[in-house]
């Protein structure tokens, strides 16, 4: 950790946490890493706050796709805000939004705005390429 940033370099490493737990499906790091009140300002459908929220909305992204991987392109952060873009990539192999699996592959791009306290995810806002998804499995 730097000594001339320490509480960027924290919120950089939780939030490398929290994309390494939604690869790898280990849901219940989200609770040391996500405030119990969090907000998501752009949430699934049915999002609840907090860890518990994240952890359902990536279960559900893993049970239909569960190769997905979500890699950063570019990343900006200060001592409260993370911004990056990712590819989000995945293969339909189970069930999504009610569709059968098509065995079709996606990736798409998107954009997150992360904002923290005391290393802790406290909002989010994000934007990700859903009709790409869909377009791509032949499902739009």
């Amino acid at each position: 950790m730097s000594l001339l940033h320490p509480t960027r370099d924290a919120n950089l490493a939780s939030q490398t946490a929290f994309g390494d737990a939604a690869n790898s499906g280990n849901f219940a790091a989200f609770d040391d890493l996500v405030a119990p009140d969090s907000v998501d300002h752009d949430p699934a459908p049915g999002q609840v706050p907090g860890p518990q929220g994240y952890a359902a909305m990536f279960g559900e992204l893993r049970e239909a796709f569960p190769d997905m991987h979500i890699e950063v392109d570019h990343l900006v952060a200060d001592d409260d805000d993370i911004a990056f873009a990712y590819t989000l990539t995945g293969t339909h192999t189970g069930t999504f939004q009610g569709h059968a699996p098509t065995g079709k592959s996606f990736s798409i791009r998107g954009l997150q705005i992360s904002r923290f306290v005391d290393a802790k995810l406290v909002e989010r806002w994000g934007q990700s390429d859903q009709l790409g998804i869909l377009t791509q499995l032949g499902l739009a």
